[in-house]
């Protein structure tokens, strides 16, 4: 994204800004907190792309590599009014939520039952140079009456800071597998037939 630096700063400023399409915003973290505004056009792009973890802003005079910590918006139109920036400094912790991918087919859906995700994104901490786009999820193992959870996740140079038993995805018995005799038999089957473990990215075991 490309920032320009603000002259001035306060109320009236942030409110000249927001009239001209732009995101009043503040760089921290580093030697100096760094106010500046970002187009709301730009914005956007940024907040509705799932992938998207860190942000390098192009400052005019320098380049940082930032997350984005804090977003406010207003009540009604959900326009952007201000963003708050952590700059990225190697060799120093930092948390972020990163988005959660699921990979493969689940055993549970394919007998009928219905996948259901619960957290879009995860809370992690790490060494910029650890942090992750993402955090890969294999489903494929996952019957019907199985989930994985926060506790599941493994990482050797990640903390994950959710509470650990908060569900992020799970395969439930859908209302027409249950209305369903024929399918109702088949859905207990189907999980015998494979593990009851659901693999992570790290090969996590799930919890039912």
């Amino acid at each position: 994204m490309s920032g320009s630096l603000r002259a001035n700063v306060g109320k009236k400023d942030a409110k000249a800004l927001r009239k001209q399409g732009m995101v009043p915003c503040v760089l921290y973290g580093g030697k100096e907190q760094i106010q500046f505004a970002i187009p709301q056009l730009q914005m956007s792009k940024f907040v509705v792309t799932p992938e998207a973890a860190t942000v390098k802003i192009d400052l005019g005079e320098r380049q940082v590599e930032a997350v984005l910590h804090d977003l406010q918006l207003h009540p009604v139109t959900d326009a952007f009014l201000h963003a708050d920036f952590l700059e990225i400094v190697p060799g120093k912790p930092v948390t972020i939520s990163v988005p959660v991918v699921f990979l493969g087919s689940s055993e549970g859906v394919k007998a009928g039952g219905k996948l259901t995700r619960k957290m879009r994104k995860v809370k992690v901490r790490g060494l910029a140079e650890d942090l992750p786009q993402n955090i890969e999820i294999n489903i494929e193992k996952l019957n019907i009456g199985d989930s994985v959870r926060v506790g599941d996740l493994r990482s050797d140079k990640l903390s994950f800071l959710d509470n650990e038993n908060m569900t992020i995805v799970s395969v439930k018995m859908s209302r027409n597998v249950e209305e369903t005799p024929a399918a109702t038999t088949a859905a207990p089957a189907a999980a015998a037939a494979a593990p009851a473990a659901a693999k992570t990215d790290a090969k996590a075991p799930a919890k039912k």
